[in-house]
């Protein structure tokens, strides 16, 4: 038994720094850690690269922001003083003319908010709950027709029956034309999408899949409560772009709902009022009219800012995910 003692008691002499912290307690775990820090210190070399690096990046995050900067500059000039000065950084002859025109029915334009939010926000949604499901059909390796359904998808990403058998389907055959579903529908699924989830489900272990099943869980319950979680990189990634296509879409909007509906998308609508603004002043051209004061480039800059503005707020809740997304297939374990 004395021997026993001694053997016992002796590794914990000679413990490293990593079991000591182990063993250390709570209250004191702490100050170890914070003496461990304390003692890396950075070389010359590594702090010169780290701040080579950190003035890149700040010159680089100030070079994509120069542009934003100067539509919002252009957007609150005079049509005049863009014209005459030409674009920059500071606004020109204080003007929100654009804005007045963009804003001057504002039931048409909160209408058209209220129609693309809801349409991003529900297509975003299912859309990214259709593809998920069908990303992990394709990665089940039980399922015996993944590799043909992949073919037909792939497929479609190469050929297409083109723009007339498409709205001749939607208007007569679906009876879709004048419907907001006819823009809703097209956009909830693309083939890129579901191979780009079906991509990213590989780097899941499938022994999760099998662990489920040997514990007696159906196939809906694995993916809801196994995988599904382990999807947030890839959810976020193709939520993303689902929503960016729905915000930005306006051309099956001016195909299928045209002056049928009494809200057009935003998109659709801002597009609607930079065509009337430009015919008014081909109008009154020839007249003996000043065209200097109607808007025209103000109002482009102006319909970007409405319409990137809030899209802009949301992409900050996704970023930490696309950076996971980028390194998950390099790390090993």
């Amino acid at each position: 038994m004395p021997s026993s003692d001694v053997t016992m008691t002796a590794p914990a002499t000679e413990a490293t720094g990593a079991t000591k912290a182990i063993l250390l307690p709570r209250r004191n775990r702490s100050l170890f850690d914070k003496s461990q820090t304390r003692a890396i210190r950075l070389s010359a070399s590594d702090r010169w690269l780290r701040g080579i690096s950190y003035v890149w990046i700040t010159l680089f995050t100030l070079f994509c922001l120069l542009p934003f900067v100067m539509i919002v500059s252009a957007s609150i000039s005079s049509e005049a003083a863009i014209r005459t000065d030409g674009f920059g950084l500071i606004p020109k002859d204080f003007s929100l003319a654009a804005y007045d025109l963009i804003f001057q029915a504002p039931k048409q334009i909160i209408g058209a908010y209220t129609v693309t939010i809801t349409m991003t926000v529900f297509g975003t949604a299912i859309g990214l709950f259709i593809i998920a499901m069908t990303g992990f059909a394709l990665y089940r390796q039980d399922f015996p027709f993944r590799n043909h359904i992949s073919f037909f998808i792939y497929f479609t990403t190469l050929f297409s029956a083109g723009l007339a058998p498409t709205f001749l389907w939607v208007s007569n055959g679906l009876g879709l034309r004048g419907s907001y579903l006819a823009v809703f529908l097209q956009l909830l699924m693309t083939p890129w999408l579901i191979i780009l989830m079906k991509n990213f489900m590989r780097t899941v272990p499938y022994e999760i899949v099998e662990s489920g099943k040997i514990d007696g869980a159906g196939d809906f319950r694995i993916f809801a409560q196994l995988t599904l979680p382990m999807m947030k990189p890839a959810l976020a990634t193709i939520g993303l772009f689902l929503a960016l296509a729905y915000w930005n879409e306006w051309y099956l909007s001016s195909l299928y709902l045209g002056s049928t509906v009494e809200f057009k998308p935003l998109q659709y609508y801002l597009y609607n009022v930079i065509n009337t603004a430009n015919a008014l002043r081909n109008s009154v051209a020839g007249a003996n009219v000043s065209i200097a004061s109607l808007p025209s480039n103000t109002l482009k800059m102006a319909s970007a800012v409405v319409a990137t503005g809030p899209i802009l707020l949301f992409y900050p809740f996704v970023q930490k995910y696309f950076v996971s997304g980028i390194t998950i297939g390099a790390v090993k374990g």
